[in-house]
């Protein structure tokens, strides 16, 4: 492998990213035949096969996800030093890689598009994944930097505070439970909890929450993603534990109700991360800094109003 090039590297992400010669081309600038050539120079250089088609589309083989993942840490390392030589020439273009978790991403996108109006001259790429994507995209380098929930302690991370990130029990406004104060965790423990998939921080927090309490929650549903979890709320299949910030809208328009449980809201942070030993360009920096600086202003607050009442055992 050592002549293969920059470019047959990056054909071959593409074609991982896409699962189609063509889309990589349009992702590339190219053509479909010279992505093509690219990927079978690569292939001579390798003397295996990368890429084979399916009923999916192109996909990779064994052998060419060792060579992707070499790949992506290759192509790190050329953009950081693409980054650094604009830095020196005291460019203000460039691009960020920006991760959002899938929870974040009801405030997150309000601030990457004012950092887009105040840096015109930067390219955005924007991912939205759930946690074990977003942590995937850092430790492939594939992002410069992500927004999440509380950091994985089992990779090395720059970790910094955003603001505050309150999680909170909701159901729907027709439920018996609406508009009762005080509630135990306890008085909690008939209701169906609908819940993200397993390794999900919202779902980790739940259980900690009602562990803490001595409660043993069930769990009704497992759903992929909180918007499904929200119209099954309101669909009156169970109540669900959330981060605030993803329920802005219809707790504004009443159609969900927070509970107001003792111990809730449960209080955790948003962080900026990005890998420790990644050095970040002029362009990433910019957006890690604006994050830092502007970034809780964008937080919704939807916590505001929910009263401090004695608990009701």
């Amino acid at each position: 492998m050592r002549n293969a090039t920059i470019r047959q590297l990056r054909a071959l992400i593409a074609v991982a990213e896409t699962g189609s010669v063509t889309r990589a081309a349009g992702l590339l600038h190219l053509t479909p035949p010279a992505v093509t050539l690219q990927l079978q120079a690569l292939q001579e250089e390798a003397g295996v096969t990368l890429v084979d088609r399916g009923p999916a589309g192109m996909g990779l083989t064994e052998a060419g996800r060792e060579v992707v993942a070499a790949a992506r840490r290759v192509d790190a390392v050329m953009r950081e030093c693409e980054a650094a030589l604009g830095d020196l020439a005291g460019a203000r273009r460039g691009m960020v890689a920006a991760g959002v978790t899938s929870t974040a991403k009801y405030f997150a996108p309000r601030a990457l598009a004012a950092f887009s109006r105040l840096h015109p001259g930067l390219e955005l790429r924007l991912s939205v994944g759930n946690r074990a994507e977003t942590i995937a995209g850092l430790r492939d380098h594939a992002l410069d930097l992500a927004v999440m929930g509380q950091p994985p302690a089992d990779l090395k991370l720059t970790a910094t505070v955003i603001g505050p990130h309150p999680h909170v029990i909701v159901t729907g406004a027709d439920h018996p439970l609406a508009g009762a104060r005080g509630l135990a965790p306890a008085a909690l423990a008939p209701e169906s909890f609908l819940v993200r998939e397993v390794g999900s921080g919202t779902r980790g927090l739940m259980q900690r929450f009602f562990a803490d309490a001595g409660v043993a929650p069930r769990i009704g549903m497992e759903l992929g993603s909180n918007e499904t979890i929200k119209q099954a709320v309101l669909a009156g299949l169970g109540i669900a534990f959330l981060s605030a910030h993803t329920i802005e809208l219809e707790v504004q328009t009443g159609r969900l109700v927070i509970l107001d449980v003792v111990g809730l809201p449960e209080m955790r942070q948003w962080f900026v991360v990005h890998l420790s030993d990644r050095r970040l360009s002029l362009a990433a920096r910019a957006l890690h800094e604006f994050l830092l600086g502007e970034g809780a202003g964008f937080l919704p607050d939807v916590c505001g109003d929910l009263p401090a009442m004695p608990a009701v055992l």
